[in-house]
């Protein structure tokens, strides 16, 4: 995995994980990696490991059964969804309106862009 700069490691290793629950690769209650595992395959410490599996467990994404492991929590999947849709209205969308105003780019001209992505996608999927 390739990290950026701007956020600690094991942050974005969380998010990963979260990607992946939101993905349907992990489902309610299904076991995740161990720490040690995950650590391996993502090249990191597993301490690292630890204190991503710690923010997940706080957040209550996942949860640990002592001797088995850790698994998702049954509501992650849509409390991470709520959470990235609150960051996207509140945080990320006035960052991009402002850039579309500097930028002389209307909403019309993202509604173009977005029916070509769909076109695009449409037939790649087939």
């Amino acid at each position: 995995m390739d990290f950026e700069n701007n956020k600690a490691i094991y942050e974005q290793m969380a998010d990963r994980l979260c990607d992946e629950i939101i993905a349907g690769t992990y489902k309610a209650d299904d076991r995740i990696p161990s720490v040690r595992e995950y650590a391996v395959m993502l090249q990191v410490n597993t301490n690292t490991a630890v204190k991503a599996y710690d923010l997940l467990s706080r957040e209550e994404i996942i949860y640990n059964r002592r001797g088995l492991g850790y698994f998702v929590a049954p509501n992650a999947r849509e409390q991470i969804m709520t959470s990235r849709r609150k960051t996207f209205l509140h945080q990320t969308l006035p960052s991009l309106f402002r850039e579309m105003e500097l930028l002389g780019i209307s909403i019309e001209d993202v509604e173009k862009e977005w029916q070509i992505k769909e076109v695009n996608y449409s037939e790649n999927k087939q």
